[in-house]
């Protein structure tokens, strides 16, 4: 994948820096015992602003599944096609990533997927998807 770093707004620092060592975290509300996705200031739930950050299994389920033939922002032509999903966490948050390590057209709604981390120049690592079978 080509393109830029992500920012890091510091609402999602602890993600990135969890990300270094390639480890999925998730922001839980203390109030509701809630996780929720996306890095928030305030819990979409309750509205509790006591947030702390969690360990998640890195297991998931692809809800819904996109393949996209023309390079979005950030990427480039030799990108393409790529796949793009929707994908359900056994803690109760749906993620948007890519599915990588497989063929665009293969992956499926109700695929098992695993998380698998793509480098970026600056130490930290791209969450990305690859079926269970092929997650590393």
């Amino acid at each position: 994948m080509s393109g830029s770093a992500p920012i890091e707004a510091d609402e999602a620092s602890p993600f990135w820096h969890a990300s270094r060592s390639k480890v999925l975290v998730l922001p839980w509300c203390t109030a509701c015992e809630r996780p929720h996705w996306y890095p928030r200031v305030a819990c979409p739930t309750c509205l509790g602003s006591d947030l702390v950050w969690r360990p998640a299994s890195g297991n998931g389920t692809v809800y819904a599944v996109s393949v996209h033939h023309r390079p979005g922002m950030g990427r480039s032509p030799n990108d393409c096609p790529y796949t793009v999903a929707l994908v359900d966490l056994p803690e109760g948050v749906r993620m948007l990533a890519n599915v990588v390590d497989c063929e665009p057209s293969e992956v499926e709604v109700g695929d098992a997927v695993q998380v698998s981390w793509r480098p970026l120049d600056d130490g930290r690592h791209l969450i990305t998807f690859a079926p269970t079978s092929k997650a590393g």
